[in-house]
């Protein structure tokens, strides 16, 4: 019996080839007026997709409220201008799952976690995009409830995707997450753009804007995030678990990304980096009206690494604490971490940092356990608020500043000319001038 041509050489030999299907949820009974619950419509219409080996789902015009629903493979979900999926507030139509493995017990509680909104895991090829249509979580019964202690689970995020590759997610708007809003967990080639993540930024506890969580192969690009904890956080498993697990962050790119997070960091590693974070470039990045710029945060018991980073064409505008690593980030799981597994921290590069209205420009607190090794400053201006202050801090910090940097450079650092010869060698690498005081 002769082989059917694979589709490339079907259209070649000019034969029709069949095109993804195509279907629009209302074909599947959704009523878009914001009170009628679609968890049906959706399930059976990814079901429908499902079932022919991919297509593509048209959410039109609308408000349609729903309960979480799993997506397929080879699946794009296309939002329409003025389109709006609302989350379901009762959080007893939010499924139960295990705790993600890398981080133990859970994340918030101990024991099962809520599921997301929107949730994926083991996919290939699934993209959400559209005409900048929303995913809206309707996360502020959940933050009330969480400030008062009455969620028995972690919450859950808007959007998840898990142990997935080939993600494209891009022209749309994230907002009002109950937990982080999109979380891809243990995912390859993955492209966020042109997306739009907000929440309130007081009042909305650990709605991050983009966690990529153990994940290799990032694209973050051209993306406007207001939200309120990080805009973007880049991790890799808790403590002990996350070592076990193994799973590294690997070769992310974010680029041309505005950020404001006034309760927390534009852009952060860790803390939880147990798998090991490594070449990550952020470039081209504005931070506004925060509380922190950029920032690696973790701390005896995560072990691992964080290892070449790359921070290039970053302004800070209105900022507390403009550059930060944080070693003594001390929240664990639960005991039985191993304080003696540190983290290595080193090779991490500044170059073109401006801003204005910044209290503390640097602040990098090494420690004699966790050192922090060849850290590179060049061509580095900050308009700082306070000039009573020392500005430029650090602790148990080994590098080098190239060229002309402001504020005045701490005493650990290596000195050397823009021809990259060294005009002043330090001896004072394990000094501390970290101060919280202001």
């Amino acid at each position: 019996m002769p082989k059917r041509a694979p589709a490339s050489a079907a259209a070649s030999m000019g034969q029709w080839v069949a095109s993804p299907p195509v279907y629009d949820l209302r074909e599947f009974g959704a009523v878009g007026d914001g009170r009628t619950v679609n968890t049906a419509a959706f399930e059976a219409a990814v079901a429908a997709i499902a079932e022919r080996g991919g297509g593509r789902l048209n959410v039109p015009v609308g408000r349609w409220l729903t309960a979480p629903f799993n997506l397929t493979s080879r699946m794009t979900l296309f939002l329409a201008a003025g389109a709006e999926i609302l989350g379901i507030q009762d959080e007893r139509y939010w499924p139960l799952m295990s705790p993600l493995p890398s981080y133990g017990y859970g994340r918030e509680h101990k024991g099962p976690r809520y599921g997301s909104l929107i949730h994926g895991q083991d996919l290939k090829d699934v993209t959400i995009t559209g005409y900048n249509g929303t995913i809206n979580g309707q996360g502020q019964s959940w933050w009330v409830k969480f400030r008062r202690k009455q969620l028995n689970h972690t919450r859950g995020p808007l959007v998840q995707l898990m142990r997935s590759s080939n993600i494209i997610i891009s022209n749309i708007t994230l907002r009002d997450s109950p937990f982080w809003t999109l979380h891809t967990f243990d995912c390859k080639n993955v492209t966020i753009s042109e997306t739009t993540i907000l929440a309130p930024i007081a009042g909305a506890p650990n709605t991050d804007g983009i966690d990529p969580d153990s994940c290799e192969n990032v694209v973050i690009k051209n993306c406007y995030i207001s939200v309120g904890d990080d805009g973007i956080a880049i991790k890799s498993g808790w403590d002990q678990y996350g070592i076990a697990y193994g799973r590294p962050s690997a070769n992310i790119i974010i680029q041309n990304v505005v950020i404001r997070s006034m309760v927390s960091a534009g852009v952060s590693i860790g803390s939880e980096m147990s798998g090991g974070v490594s070449n990550v470039l952020v470039e081209n990045v504005h931070i506004w009206d925060s509380r922190r710029g950029v920032r690696i945060k973790t701390a005896p018991g995560r072990g691992a690494y964080v290892s070449n980073i790359a921070y290039r064409n970053i302004s800070l505008e209105h900022v507390r604490v403009g550059i930060v690593i944080k070693t003594d980030y001390n929240e664990h799981p639960d005991e039985g971490f191993d304080p003696k597994a540190v983290p290595i921290i080193e090779n991490i590069s500044y170059t073109s940092i401006h801003g204005q209205g910044v209290r503390v420009p640097v602040r990098i607190q090494g420690s004699a356990e966790i050192p922090v090794k060849n850290v590179t400053f060049h061509d580095m201006s900050v308009g700082i608020v306070d000039r009573k202050h020392h500005v430029f801090q650090c602790s148990f910090v080994q590098g080098q500043v190239i060229g002309y940097v402001f504020p005045v450079p701490c005493k650990n650092l290596d000195m050397y000319n823009e021809r990259r010869e060294l005009v002043k060698q330090s001896t004072f690498q394990n000094i501390s001038d970290i101060d919280y005081s202001f």
